[in-house]
């Protein structure tokens, strides 16, 4: 365990910007695409269980922006949503800067260093936490994997959208 969290199972959905905004309005009632929807299932056990839902077509189209490639801005959505379901959040300001911050650590843990991190986290908004609905469970592949045999655990699940 480390800092009162064990292992847990997180899958990982890669995803196209129609669907990704299907998840996004069917779970946090906002159908426009966002680059990345997270789902912690709670089981009670202190494990970090979850799903976590990225665009690749978002990923690509910010890419250029930031100036770097695209698998590794698809990556920068996986450590967000990973942190997401880790506990952190950003919706002030300061716990954007805690959280941009901890992105840096992981994605340099990774060897991955964002160009402009800086004028990112300047620019960047957080967007309002909204919970799912009690009976939230992504419906895909991965999903179904992840949740499977949990339904009764999974009741209390959050979803978060960066």
């Amino acid at each position: 365990a480390c800092g009162g969290m064990h292992r847990g199972e997180v899958s990982v959905a890669i995803v196209d910007d129609a669907e990704i905004a299907r998840v996004h309005g069917r779970f946090l009632n906002d159908p426009t695409p966002t680059d990345c929807v997270s789902f912690v299932f709670d089981s009670g056990d202190g494990a970090i269980d979850g799903e976590i839902v990225v665009s690749a077509e978002t990923a690509a189209a910010a890419a250029g922006r930031f100036g770097w490639s695209a698998s590794d801005e698809l990556l920068l959505y996986i450590v967000h949503a990973a942190l997401h379901l880790a506990g952190y959040d950003d919706q002030s300001p300061a716990q954007r800067r805690t959280m941009r911050r901890q992105e840096r650590l992981v994605l340099a843990e990774l060897g991955v260093c964002p160009p402009n991190a800086r004028r990112r986290a300047a620019r960047s908004r957080a967007a309002p936490n909204r919970a799912a609905p009690e009976n939230a469970i992504p419906k895909n592949a991965a999903a179904d994997r992840a949740a499977k045999g949990r339904a009764a655990q999974n009741r209390g699940a959050r979803g978060r959208s960066r």
